[in-house]
């Protein structure tokens, strides 16, 4: 499926995520609560919820997105070049509209896809949950739940 596909119909993003608060000691308590349930899963015994903070950032659950870059191949005169914009703002919600809109903007016509290094694990998912947890629209592209395997892959490429 891929070996016909057209490069300036993929959109290339990633995203850079941090921890919600920038200390655990700034974190409210029912969300200290939750990281400590979360955080049994992969901390030792010796550590305690707040030695594993820092990873709280992969989570959509307990991080935000901070940047999003976004990335396209166009053709002028015979030459490809690649265009990138970053979306990055204090407010996530407001850096996330601005991104889900031009996400939306550039999906619009047919057969238009988009990438990330392991997107379906993560930068997908990511954006879709920190979308919702905002109280925002999903994208279309990114409302994949119910699709069938073949549909996802005609929308979202991982490498």
């Amino acid at each position: 499926m891929l070996e016909n596909l057209n490069i300036e119909d993929v959109l290339f993003i990633d995203i850079e995520t941090v921890p919600q608060y920038p200390a655990f000691s700034e974190v409210p308590e029912d969300f200290k609560k939750l990281w400590d349930k979360k955080s049994t899963y992969f901390r030792t015994e010796e550590q305690i919820a707040s030695d594993v903070y820092e990873r709280a950032g992969i989570y959509a659950e307990f991080g935000k997105i901070i940047c999003i870059s976004a990335g396209f191949i166009i053709q002028k005169q015979g030459e490809r070049f690649y265009r990138v914009k970053s979306f990055y703002d204090d407010d996530e919600k407001k850096l996330l509209s601005q991104f889900n809109l031009m996400l939306e903007k550039f999906t619009s016509h047919p057969g238009k896809r988009i990438c990330a290094h392991n997107g379906m694990e993560f930068d997908f998912p990511y954006i879709a949950r920190r979308s919702l947890i905002n109280r925002l629209k999903l994208p279309k592209i990114l409302d994949i739940a119910g699709a069938k395997p073949w549909e996802v892959k005609d929308r979202l490429i991982d490498t």
